[in-house]
């Protein structure tokens, strides 16, 4: 690793978000907390110019806070976030952290994440982060434009995946051939456009329906029939239908998804009485029709600690579109900070007229 130190412009990536998520069992003792340890050592070693992490929201909140606060003795508890950023500032690192949500940036789900931003200190005065969370909304503006998207309203739901409905024909699927999958329709509306750019394939890639068992058909009609749409169901609904998973949601047409985790049977389709495949998964992530998924569709017990099924590969995922503006973001900074090198290294004579001159600053 020290012999990529002064070499490597960006490190990206987070710790895993298992026992973090208020989604799922969040576990304080779960071993992968900690390797949070792991990153700031690479960080350290490696001094990189740029860091980007994401996370789930959940790693900003307290392990145990309510029993601390009926103890009240101790040091409150802290978040791992806050722990991560205290360790980057002593690494020597500006960190500016917060909450992006990625319907706001035309992706079809609200998916709330954490992201830590962070660039090296003392190595150039260009090197300050200044609000990067504004400088991304200023960001998202062009960004929608240049897609063809709206900025005042989210892309729906039914905007991104109508055209994989079941109603447009299904056939034996190519890589399951106990299942079936979905066929295209023409793509509708301007998000599909996007997704397909033209792809040639004619059948989806990833469109594997469930082989729902003929009770759980039934139960999933009523609740499309008589649940509110694009919240988890109720207390007394789970009760009603016999269910014990807490997050159960029938998607809302009319809105973005639910954030999608990483099992399929959390979401119902909004309408039709089955889970979502794969490949509608992908659009609700921004993830364009001709990237393929390989490998098992869902692995069960042990199984999924060492292997990454499909949906497990999309609902991990930070979405492409989010990406891109945080990817344009980080692009400027770099922009300024060669332009900065370079003044640096000019006559001064030559620097005043260089001041003047724009260097992708954002």
């Amino acid at each position: 690793m020290l012999q990529l130190r002064g070499k490597v412009t960006m490190i990206v990536g987070g710790p895993p978000c298992q026992g973090f998520s208020l989604a799922g069992k969040r576990n304080k003792k779960d071993a992968r907390n900690s390797l949070f340890k792991a990153y700031i050592r690479i960080v350290e070693a490696v001094q990189p110019l740029f860091i980007l992490l994401e996370n789930v929201h959940g790693i900003t909140v307290e392990f145990d806070k309510k029993a601390h606060k009926k103890k009240k003795v101790g040091r409150p508890p802290i978040p791992y976030s806050q722990r991560i950023a205290r360790a980057l500032d002593e690494a020597g690192y500006e960190v500016q952290a917060g909450l992006l949500r990625a319907a706001e940036y035309g992706v079809p789900q609200f998916r709330p994440r954490y992201f830590l931003l962070a660039a090296r200190r003392g190595v150039s005065p260009s090197l300050k982060l200044n609000d990067p969370f504004k400088a991304l909304t200023t960001l998202r503006e062009d960004f929608l434009l240049s897609k063809g998207l709206s900025t005042d309203r989210p892309t729906s739901v039914k905007e991104a995946i109508s055209d994989l409905e079941t109603v447009h024909g299904t056939i034996s699927c190519v890589d399951s051939p106990k299942f079936m999958q979905g066929t295209y329709a023409p793509p509708t509306t301007h998000y599909q456009r996007l997704m397909k750019n033209n792809l040639e394939e004619s059948l989806p890639d990833s469109h594997r329906l469930a082989n729902h068992r003929t009770e759980t058909v039934a139960r999933f009609t009523e609740i499309l029939a008589t649940c509110r749409r694009g919240v988890q169901l109720s207390h007394n609904d789970r009760e009603r239908f016999g269910l014990k998973k807490h997050c159960t949601v029938p998607l809302d047409p009319d809105q973005p998804s639910h954030t999608l985790t990483t099992l399929p049977d959390d979401i119902i389709h909004y309408s039709e009485a089955r889970i979502l495949t794969v490949r509608e998964y992908a659009r609700l992530q921004s993830i364009p029709d001709w990237f393929q998924f390989r490998g098992a569709y869902t692995t069960g017990g042990d199984r999924r600690v060492r292997e990454c099924p499909r949906y497990t590969q999309v609902g991990n995922a930070v979405p492409p579109f989010l990406g891109e503006v945080i990817g344009a973001f980080f692009t400027g900074m770099h922009n300024q900070f060669l332009a900065s090198s370079i003044l640096a290294q000019r006559p001064s004579s030559e620097r005043i007229q260089l001041d003047h001159v724009a260097v992708g600053a954002i």
